[in-house]
């Protein structure tokens, strides 16, 4: 599974430079790498990915570990293989040993890690949220947790831009009424019931030519997402659009074979990104892991040294159109990872 992700990934981050005040008060960091001075000794971050297993993190990690050889610090990646409750354990761990300045995590779970990340901060460990929020709300790119740098995609904005990306794919295929199936991603997950909220009622703000026909689960894999195409083909042939990661949709489609069906991805592989190119897909809603995980261990860093940073920053303020791409907007880019 690719449970999170799905969603991913290009660009260079554009940010503006750090300068050291001359009256030796603490400089403003955006993170762009080597503003920072990384002399003094090394610096140790601790990544806290979802699994080893998953690309997408394996591909956050890769931002995190050159960032940091380059900026005199290492990273060593915290595999909980996908298990909530072993990932507050490792975040427990982490701080008893003192081995760490920095802690980066991609939380399974942004409510069962709260305790332990505010132990860590009260240990005076940099924390830095990455993709997913820490705490039990959906809707805010903004820290739950006081402390707390949070550099995350928000959940409800996703599902709201997948609808809006559908829509457009509606107004492509020229039906009336367009007929949209969603393959959520896991129905047990708050998160994904969260961005499955925002994009029903973006497609019901759409009016009466916007039918969503279908919500069935079809996950993080390339099978389950077969299998979820095949129930909806079944119940609805006549199917218009499918929304649904981008795992999922790779499996769909060919089970679509034959038929015009405009495709909807949340992600951004670099078979995604191809995908929409050859214009076999409509869109994506694009996320880059590794560029989001350089711009992590930069926020970590700076603030590690000293250096004053924003607390609040979205996922997709490191992308063009704010994530939605579509055929032209994804000319430039290539994804940063492969299923």
């Amino acid at each position: 599974m690719r449970r999170w992700g799905a969603l991913a990934a290009a660009i260079g981050v554009l940010l503006l430079p750090t300068a050291c005040s001359a009256s030796g008060t603490a400089a403003t960091s955006t993170g762009e790498p080597g503003t920072v001075s990384a002399t003094g000794a090394p610096k140790r971050i601790a990544f806290f990915g979802f699994a080893k297993a998953n690309s997408f993190a394996t591909a956050t990690f890769t931002g995190v570990e050159q960032y940091a050889k380059a900026h005199n610090a290492t990273a060593q990646f915290f595999d909980p293989n996908f298990d909530a409750q072993t990932q507050v354990r490792q975040i427990q761990d982490a701080i008893t040993s003192k081995r760490f300045d920095v802690f980066i995590i991609q939380a399974n779970d942004g409510n069962a890690v709260q305790l332990p990340v505010q132990a860590a901060l009260a240990a005076g460990i940099p924390v830095v949220a990455v993709f997913t929020p820490i705490g039990p709300r959906f809707d805010t790119a903004e820290p739950q947790l006081p402390g707390v740098v949070s550099l995350v995609d928000v959940p409800t904005d996703n599902g709201t831009k997948l609808g809006s990306l559908a829509i457009k794919a509606c107004a492509a295929t020229k039906t009336k009424p367009c007929r949209v199936a969603y393959l959520e991603g896991m129905k047990a997950l708050p998160l994904d019931n969260a961005r499955t909220k925002a994009v029903k009622d973006t497609l019901k703000a759409a009016g009466p030519d916007i039918q969503l026909v279908a919500d069935v689960e079809g996950g993080y894999t390339q099978q389950s997402g077969r299998t979820a195409m095949q129930d909806v083909l079944q119940a609805h042939p006549d199917v218009n659009v499918v929304i649904g990661s981008t795992q999922a949709i790779a499996g769909a489609e060919p089970v679509a074979e034959g038929k015009s069906i405009a495709f909807v991805a949340n992600g951004g592989s670099h078979q995604a990104v191809n995908a929409v190119k050859q214009s076999r897909w409509f869109g994506l809603y694009y996320v880059p892991p590794t560029t989001m995980g350089s711009k992590a261990a930069a926020l970590g860093l700076d603030k590690a040294r000293g250096v004053s940073v924003p607390t609040t920053l979205a996922v997709t303020d490191l992308v063009p159109h704010a994530g939605e791409a579509t055929f032209e907007s994804l000319q430039d880019l290539t994804g940063e990872y492969d299923e």
